[in-house]
């Protein structure tokens, strides 16, 4: 993972400083390219301990076409309870009740997962964040585009328009009112010698918090693609507009700059899933995963 070690050095030392749309403020760099070899091992991030059930959780869910957060708040995924929960703040005129990350923000962040995880009623209303990833994953504008990119690798792998988009301007102001517009924008894919490659073109990327996430996700689901059309895997591309870390992630960024690599583990899948759609958690296995201590962040909503 040298590579995204060089990408958190060259924000910090070449990024400009720019307000956002958070108000904490970033060190952001535009335009940067990575490229990882998936026979190389399995990109997990082995400086800091990487959420790895809450990677296989989320694709599952983009997958499945769902955009509840109710799925993930079962699982105990947190990774998207905060933007619902400041939209019902909002909506419910709590905000000034309940200032962002305070101790009585968290409490109550806590009180609105149980009401999700325990009420349907509330979770319906309260949990949903809009035409996210799922919906544009599996209905943009009545197409589903995970079931079409396959069937077009398995019977035109030399096409060059394998691929899936989740940016639709029609739904970007809804998307953003509960939940927030795709940052991982674009992908495509790409067979050449019997092997699967993947292009991801990310808007917006919060460098230390998630794109370890981010490159963990897509590899997996280039292994997952690789396997149901019998392709072997080839690389992972990792495409960056706005590269940022936020300003309050410096010192984490420092400590996790000072820790050596350790050996990449490897991804075993279970081989008797032939669909896409048929993945379920259990078939899926990370092996000899021995990263350094996870680095807590506070994640800007």
């Amino acid at each position: 993972m040298q590579a995204y070690h060089q990408l958190l050095k060259k924000i910090i030392s070449e990024g400009t400083f720019k307000g956002d749309r958070t108000g904490t403020g970033t060190q952001s760099i535009f335009g940067y390219q990575m490229r990882f070899d998936l026979n190389k091992g399995f990109p997990l991030l082995t400086t800091k301990k990487v959420f790895t059930k809450g990677i296989i959780h989320e694709l599952l869910w983009f997958l499945k076409g769902e955009t509840n957060i109710k799925y993930l708040v079962d699982n105990n995924v947190k990774i998207w309870n905060e933007w619902p929960f400041q939209s019902y703040l909002k909506q419910n005129n709590l905000v000034e009740k309940f200032p962002k990350h305070s101790e009585s923000w968290k409490a109550e962040l806590k009180t609105f997962v149980e009401k999700i995880k325990e009420d349907d009623l509330f979770a319906a209303r309260w949990g949903e964040l809009g035409p996210v990833y799922g919906k544009q994953w599996r209905n943009f504008e009545g197409i589903d585009q995970i079931s079409s990119l396959i069937n077009d690798i398995k019977t035109n792998p030399n096409s060059r328009r394998l691929i899936v988009s989740a940016w639709n301007p029609k739904d970007i102001p809804v998307m953003a009112k509960s939940g927030l517009p795709p940052c991982h924008t674009l992908f495509q894919f790409y067979v050449a010698d019997g092997k699967l490659s993947c292009q991801l073109y990310q808007r917006s990327a919060d460098v230390f918090l998630g794109v370890p996430f981010n490159i963990a996700s897509y590899a997996l689901f280039t292994h997952m693609i690789a396997q149901v059309c019998n392709l072997e895997v080839g690389d992972f591309v990792h495409t960056f507009g706005d590269a940022h870390i936020y300003s309050n992630h410096k010192e984490q960024v420092a400590l996790q700059l000072s820790r050596p690599f350790e050996t990449l583990p490897t991804l075993e899948l279970n081989k008797n899933v032939k669909s896409i759609f048929d993945f379920k958690y259990e078939d899926i296995t990370i092996k000899n995963y021995n990263p350094a201590p996870a680095i807590k962040a506070q994640v800007a909503v």
